[in-house]
């Protein structure tokens, strides 16, 4: 058994697809074939159902693409390890939720040119579940994520809370109201990023803990049409503080939530517990933390880091 056919193989399972992994890899379709053929021979195995155009992984596939994984990302923590040369360029790849992409990802990657000239950062937006995903698959090195985040598999670092805010326009009838409840949002519109959205669910949660649906009139993919939509008074928002812009201020008012159970957001790091951990991502915690240590949003304090446990 090869390194490289255990990468066809790995390849082949998440394509769904030879060809799509031939193209991958690389390599003709029918070399790609070939080295599975060779592979399930040594191992007197069936590793795939073969139905017509479709493929899907036999129980023994199954088995065998979970050991390749940590068999693969072991080898590839071999290697970087090993080139790791303090003057080389750096890479890390890190993903971050909608809400987190335009405001905090800035901020860091700024801070990394200045403290890290030779860091090259990649960076996805992508809904918790699909960056999850990636980290544990080991397809990324890093997401920044709210929480929670269940999954066995990846290791969690609680970094920061903050406040979610009620955004109003100026001519909303709450706007020079001094106190706000949510006893005072049962009966408003309310404008909400997609069921997607972490923050959706997480207002959907504040208003049943209060005891009412919120009653949505708008929902939006982009939070640039939520914050227009506010602003012409159709309706409001409850966002995370960090999602304010200097531009807003023309536009919407952000309030506090007083009463019992404010809501919040905790926002944390993400990161498989095997995957080694370069000179790039260390410098990329660090400028995270340091960028977190110097932002003017409110915060409150994080919990302590965690090894996620099952789902159940």
């Amino acid at each position: 058994m090869e390194i490289y056919q255990l990468r066809y193989f790995a390849t082949v399972a998440e394509m769904g697809s030879f060809t799509k992994a031939a193209l991958k890899c690389n390599i003709s379709q029918p070399s790609l074939s070939q080295q599975i053929i060779n592979l399930e021979t040594e191992l007197n195995q069936k590793l795939f159902h073969r139905l017509g155009r479709k493929i899907s992984l036999t129980p023994a596939g199954q088995m065998l693409l979970e050991r390749s994984r940590r068999i693969l990302m072991e080898v590839d923590n071999a290697l970087k390890e090993l080139g790791d040369d303090k003057t080389a360029k750096h890479r890390v790849t890190v993903g971050a939720i909608p809400t987190l992409a335009p405001y905090l990802m800035p901020k860091i990657i700024a801070r990394c040119r200045m403290n890290y000239p030779n860091l090259l950062v990649s960076t996805y937006e992508d809904f918790i579940p699909y960056l999850v995903e990636s980290v544990a698959e080991g397809e990324i090195d890093l997401a920044l994520a709210s929480l929670p985040v269940i999954d066995r598999r990846v290791i969690v670092e609680p970094l920061f809370k903050e406040p979610l805010l009620l955004v109003l326009s100026y001519e909303h009838r709450l706007a020079d109201q001094k106190i706000i409840t949510a006893n005072d949002l049962i009966e408003e519109s309310f404008i909400m990023l997609g069921t997607s959205s972490s923050v959706a669910a997480q207002i959907r949660s504040f208003c049943g803990d209060n005891h009412f649906e919120p009653h949505v009139v708008h929902g939006c993919s982009q939070i640039k049409t939520l914050k227009m939509l506010v602003g012409l008074n159709l309706g409001i928002a409850i966002m995370p503080a960090g999602t304010m812009s200097p531009e807003d201020e023309l536009t919407l008012l952000y309030r506090e939530l007083s009463g019992p159970g404010a809501p919040t957001r905790e926002v944390a790091l993400i990161r498989h517990p095997r995957r080694f951990v370069s000179r790039g991502t260390e410098q990329f915690m660090a400028t995270v933390r340091d960028t977190l240590a110097r932002a003017p949003i409110p915060m409150l304090p994080a919990t302590a880091p965690l090894l996620n446990s099952p789902q159940g």
